[in-house]
């Protein structure tokens, strides 16, 4: 019965203790009647007995006590465990999986259960391509490229990278080999070696990640970067003389291209200016033409209405049309029916160098004959001939 029940012991404590009694227990006695419980309970003699065995039998108790309460202790301590950031605790009880822990702190009973602590957030890589079995690689169009690149993973799944593959890192090596091999062995070396490099890695990668699921190797392709890719040593020299002359060839292209562009500009400006100015002269011509046969079909209703007049008048504007561009003088002789000219801008050119007058006048009879000088002025010329005319 319990010490504070009713009907119990209710004037002692559990350490044997009156109420009244003032003062805390005695350790001493604490320590030996909870040593004697612990030896009670593992077969051992309960304490307070007489003699010089008693006391011995006691002792032994006690320290018996003392040393599985140590060894609890330290079985319980031994079973924390912390789960750092990033990183998994996989437990096992007696061999077979049992739970997977997050980080933070845990406790498991050792002996019974084991933990594996798997990082899966941080990124582990493998570099493919270091000898020659890895490297070389076989095309669609029957060349011999070699490869070297990386792969990046990390783990998605603790319990499958534990527990569904015997060694996961060597699985990915095997499934990276294989998928580079088909990838590159479905294209062409031109295209692995130059502008198909980025969808060579993106397909390989997809088809990596798609073995490693199926194998259930609990890991995830995060990234696949192809470091090289070039052809065999044994003939480097040979496909740097074929990338040499494939640049060349581009360059002259590009020469040809620029000089096109820069000459067919020039020629279509050229014809089209040569169109244009065929057009302006074509539209100058039929203008001019037009414009002729207005006038004259204008001076022909005048001529039909005045005929003399309209003859005197043409005479006239074509005698200065000739006349205007000339250095001559006229000499009109009265009663005479020819006009006599002289040609005074040579003669007179001779003189003028010499310092001599070019023309001098000299006064005549009215009856002779009249002349006129270079300066004589159109509507003179008019009149005389007017007057040349009546007579």
């Amino acid at each position: 019965m319990a010490w504070n029940e009713p009907g119990g012991s209710g004037n002692k404590d559990p350490w044997g203790n009156r109420n009244n009694q003032a003062g805390p227990p005695d350790l001493d006695e604490l320590i030996k009647k909870i040593s004697g419980k612990i030896s009670s309970m593992f077969g051992g003699r309960k304490p307070g007995g007489n003699g010089t065995g008693g006391s011995s039998g006691s002792a032994g108790s006690i320290s018996l006590g003392l040393v599985a309460i140590a060894i609890v202790v330290v079985w319980f301590l031994s079973g924390i465990y912390i789960v750092d950031e990033g990183k998994q605790g996989v437990i096992l009880q007696f061999g077979a999986f049992d739970k997977i822990t997050e980080p933070g702190p845990h406790w498991y009973p050792r002996f019974i259960q084991t933990v594996d602590i798997v990082d899966v957030e941080g990124s582990r890589s493998v570099n493919l391509g270091r000898n020659a079995s890895e490297a070389l690689m076989l095309t669609q169009d029957e060349n011999i490229v070699d490869v070297k690149f990386t792969i990046q993973y990390k783990v998605k799944d603790a319990k499958n990278f534990l527990f569904d593959v015997r060694n996961p890192d060597a699985t990915l090596v095997q499934a990276t080999e294989s998928a580079m091999r088909e990838i590159v062995g479905k294209n062409k070396m031109d295209f692995v070696l130059k502008e198909g490099r980025p969808e060579v890695a993106a397909r390989t990668e997809h088809l990596i990640q798609k073995i490693l699921d199926g194998y259930k190797t609990g890991i995830l392709v995060t990234n696949l970067n192809m470091q090289d890719a070039q052809p065999p040593e044994q003939v480097q020299g040979a496909f740097d003389d074929v990338i040499k002359a494939r640049e060349d060839r581009e360059t002259k292209i590009n020469e040809a291209e620029a000089y096109s562009n820069d000459i067919l500009p020039k020629a279509r400006g050229k014809a089209a200016r040569m169109v244009q100015e065929a057009s302006a002269y074509r539209d100058q011509v039929v203008a001019r033409a037009s414009g002729e046969t207005n006038r004259f079909t204008k001076i022909l209703k005048e001529y039909e209405r005045a005929p003399k007049v309209t003859r005197e008048r043409l005479y006239l504007e074509s005698m200065e049309s000739v006349l205007e561009k000339t250095n001559k003088v006229m000499v009109d002789v009265k009663k005479g029916n020819s006009l006599i000219y002289l040609p005074l801008d040579k003669l007179g050119a001779s003189k003028g160098a010499r310092g001599v007058p070019l023309y001098e006048p000299k006064s005549q009879d009215a009856g002779d004959s009249a002349t006129t000088t270079p300066s004589t002025t159109k509507s003179d010329m008019r009149d005389r001939f007017r007057q040349r005319e009546v007579r």
